[in-house]
């Protein structure tokens, strides 16, 4: 039988599996529409105003879906771990209460944007677009950093009590905790090169039937403009990333490479299943010392394994291997394919009129969100048994409240007719998009007989 702890582990990843959807969309899917009043303001090209507006209601869908999940997320937090809230929030209240801000500041403006087209001047009303994605940025930053200083604990002293309480507390040093920097730059990152080259994707399908459609031309430029260039610095972030994490949380370090014993000149492995009683990762591919020299640029160096702690302090090996793994493969095929497109763009040859390329994009499209769940499944799992990384256990904070099966199967039922209304929605605003307005091809020729 499920236990109520089981359930509501399950409850709450569910929650944040369905929310963070919305939550990369609503800090990508702004600064897209913005691009787009931009270029309709400097070029006057009433195709992309087009393209801003029809971003905006899209935005204005995803964003009222997100704050229904977000307000679950909020309820299920005081509800489901009661003992964590009070533990932990004279810490990182000030985090939630400034995200708060934050989100209230991008609803206010979005409505600006939605109703001021014609009742602010066009800089302002794009101004007011500016402030919608950097509030939504700013909204993940606060979020992120909660969830790095549950990574990497910090701003406060343990009392002499049994059980122990916060003393002493500092909430900016709470902010400014080991992990924080990277972990933010990472979802950030990773947010718009999900969001814009699942957009880009969709564009480059529509392409592939018209490919002189100025609509979806221009709809694939922005977007993968805004998902591509950090597709190709995801890997960079994601190696400091991996280094904070070995030096803080060496015991999730090693359910990352399925590390069962400390090695001197650790192997970095591909794939393999890990096998619980064995203590050991099969059918894994071995880069001998590879592992010591990513972490410690020496090959001979030593990297904790799992036998370093009892084994009720070991996460779950197979899962938290498997997600690194799906992480990883999909953001290496997201920057290879964004350095194929910006390498045609530098060339300058057509990126509309290269098939393998846009296909490339459409099977590349929902990898970027295929990451983003491998990635939280990384990152909580991976820290399991602890909701605070060495100071409580995610036993110790669960609610003796009985009966948790029943909230985890309404929620269920909530989270898959939301998804299908969302589902629902977006096919016909992406089925109703501009299907006629295309660039002659006397245009270009006339572009280059000026040029000439």
């Amino acid at each position: 039988m499920l236990s109520d702890l089981l359930a509501a582990r399950m409850q709450m990843a569910m929650s944040l599996a369905f929310h963070i959807v919305f939550a990369a969309v609503g800090i990508a899917m702004p600064l897209m529409m913005a691009l787009a009043e931009w270029h309709w303001l400097r070029r006057k090209e009433e195709i992309a105003l087009t393209l801003a507006k029809r971003w905006a209601q899209g935005t204005a869908i995803l964003f009222a879906v997100g704050a229904v999940s977000g307000t679950v997320l909020s309820f299920e937090l005081g509800l489901l771990w009661p003992s964590f809230m009070e533990w932990a929030g004279g810490i990182i209240g000030l985090l939630f209460a400034l995200e708060g801000f934050a989100f209230f500041t991008e609803a206010i403006f979005l409505g600006i944007y939605l109703y001021g087209w014609t009742r602010v001047p066009p800089y302002a009303h794009l101004a007011a677009g500016v402030v919608v994605a950097a509030s939504g940025a700013a909204s993940a930053v606060f979020v992120v950093t909660a969830n790095a200083w549950m990574n990497t604990p910090t701003g406060f002293l343990l009392s002499a009590d049994l059980p122990p309480r916060p003393i002493q507390i500092d909430p900016i040093a709470a902010m400014r905790n080991p992990a924080a920097l990277w972990q933010v730059v990472h979802m950030l990152l990773a947010a718009y090169a999900a969001t814009g080259l699942l957009v880009a994707g969709i564009h480059a399908f529509l392409l592939l039937r018209d490919p002189r459609n100025r609509f979806h031309q221009l709809a694939f430029s922005i977007s993968l403009l805004v998902g591509g260039v950090p597709a190709l610095l995801q890997p960079l972030t994601g190696d400091l990333l991996t280094r904070m994490v070995a030096e803080h949380q060496p015991v999730k370090l090693a359910a990352f490479e399925g590390l069962f014993q400390t090695e001197q000149g650790a192997a970095f492995r591909l794939g393999g299943i890990a096998d619980m009683e064995a203590g050991e990762m099969r059918y894994a591919l071995e880069i001998p010392g590879g592992l010591s020299l990513l972490l410690h640029f020496d090959p001979d160096a030593t990297v904790q394994g799992l036998d370093a702690v009892p084994l009720d302090q070991w996460p779950p090996v197979g899962i938290v291997h498997l997600a690194f793994q799906a992480m990883v493969a999909s953001g290496v095929a997201m920057a290879a394919v964004s350095l194929w497109a910006g390498s045609r763009w530098w060339r300058r040859r057509s990126l509309y009129e290269s098939r393998p390329l846009l296909w490339a994009i459409v099977l590349a499209s929902p990898l970027g969100f295929l990451a983003i769940e491998a990635g939280w499944t990384v990152t909580e799992v991976g820290r399991q048994p602890w909701i605070i990384q060495g100071v409580m256990r995610t036993a110790a904070a669960v609610t003796p409240m009985p009966g948790l099966i029943v909230p985890l199967i309404t929620m269920t039922a909530l989270y898959l007719f939301l998804s299908a209304v969302v589902l629902w929605l977006l096919f016909r605003h992406i089925a109703a998009s501009p299907q006629t307005v295309r660039r002659p091809p006397v245009i270009r020729l006339e572009r280059r007989r000026k040029a000439a």
